[in-house]
């Protein structure tokens, strides 16, 4: 496959196209697509002499309970309608993830379009995210919020920074460029912020940023929200709690710890009374992100978990190397490691005869290790197995957090 770096003085115009293809920009917006590509590394794929498919990556953090790893985000892969079905996409999307773990990545991770196509590339999928539909004067929440600060897409570097600032959980990520707010914000459909500059030097530290297609009574979609104390929390569902008078429906993603329908009236009454409805109350979880390891001796660098240690070999394979070109500069993280899993963890090449075997995919070794779901239950429904008494002993080890990205890639 020949790829290259995007170069915007010849691949603008064709870029534009693809993205206006698969429908990711609409008329109006086509500037999201420039901050998008200058935000990270952007390659291409040539057909009949004109890029046909794009795959940009980004850098970032991800948490492991109290570490912050580096992490390369996949955040567009676009293949223009003459370019399916050529492996395009799954071949360059691969080097891109070559070229991240060669820069130092340890985790990658992206939104994925529909299960089973980024598993060829090793990728495992991530926890269930709950998006919670909710008449907001239904919030019982016993705070008067303070007349807030308007906040409009010309404050991205305001915004941007209380993002990175913001209470994280496990599993959480951080993407570093600014541009990458810049564009969530400017290609949302009528979108607001309302927010407080309580920093001491005036930064913003909590706020919600919102759009909708129906300003006057909803719904309105939280795309995000930023706090690092109860108090902001609180006062931000307040904040929403006073829209109620005029809008009928929220929808906003569930924080990491906290469980929306304890601040909900009457939650089964409003979803008997509104389904069916276009303000249909509830609760909808999906998984709709996935993530994989780099390199396993980094990652298990940075994880120190309460209890252990655990000692086992580990079998790993990675389907990535089929899909990299013979030079490419990292080919996946398989082979055979002596692994270590406790408050001090490491990988190492080889195996012990005295230890039993965990043989597992990365993409499953990787949910596994982020908390996504138990060794045994990866035993029934991902590439995972080894003996019963280990397994038994990671699901102990491993009682980690539900990991949740709170930023969209």
């Amino acid at each position: 496959m020949d790829y290259r770096i995007y170069d915007p003085t010849r691949d603008h115009d064709t870029a534009r196209r693809i993205w206006r293809e698969t429908g990711w920009i609409r008329p109006g917006n086509e500037g999201c697509m420039d901050l998008f590509i200058g935000a990270g590394r952007t390659l291409v794929a040539d057909l009949q002499g004109e890029a046909e498919c794009l795959v940009n990556t980004a850098p970032g953090t991800i948490r492991h309970l109290g570490a912050d790893l580096p992490f390369a985000g996949v955040t567009a892969v676009t293949t223009s309608r003459l370019a399916r079905k050529q492996g395009l996409a799954r071949r360059l999307t691969a080097q891109a993830v070559a070229l991240a773990a060669a820069d130092g990545a340890l985790v990658a991770g992206l939104g994925m379009f529909e299960q089973g196509y980024y598993n060829r590339l090793g990728f495992g999928t991530g926890s269930y995210e709950h998006v919670v539909a909710f008449d907001p004067a239904q919030l019982n929440v016993r705070v008067q919020p303070r007349v807030p600060r308007r906040l409009s897409a010309d404050d991205w570097a305001l915004v941007h920074a209380a993002r990175l600032a913001r209470l994280r959980g496990h599993g959480s990520i951080n993407m570093t460029p600014p541009e990458i707010t810049q564009g969530a914000m400017r290609q949302m459909d009528n979108g607001f912020g309302l927010g407080y500059c309580d920093g001491p030097a005036g930064e913003l530290t909590h706020h919600l940023w919102c759009a909708t297609q129906a300003v006057e009574r909803g719904p309105y979609f939280v795309a995000w929200m930023t706090y690092q104390t109860r108090d902001q929390f609180l006062e931000l569902l307040a904040l929403l709690r006073s829209l109620g008078d005029q809008i009928r429906l929220v929808r906003m993603h569930e924080p990491q710890g906290i469980q929306i329908q304890d601040l909900i009236l009457h939650p089964f009454r409003s979803l008997v009374a509104t389904r069916g409805s276009d303000f249909q109350t509830g609760v909808r979880a999906t998984a709709h992100w996935q993530i994989r390891i780099l390199d396993l001796p980094g990652c298990l660098a940075h994880t120190h978990l309460p209890t252990g240690p655990v000692r086992f070999n580990l079998r790993l394979t990675d389907p990535i190397a089929a899909a990299l070109d013979a030079d490419a500069p990292w080919r996946g993280v398989a082979g055979a490691y002596r692994v270590t899993l406790g408050p001090t963890s490491h990988a190492e090449p080889g195996a012990d005869a005295a230890l039993p075997t965990l043989s597992a995919s990365v993409g499953a070794f990787s949910r596994m290790w982020l908390g996504v779901q138990p060794a045994s239950g990866l035993s029934y429904t991902d590439d995972l197995a080894g003996p019963a008494d280990l397994l038994a002993r990671l699901d102990a080890l491993l009682r980690l957090p539900a990991p949740k990205l709170e930023w969209e890639i």
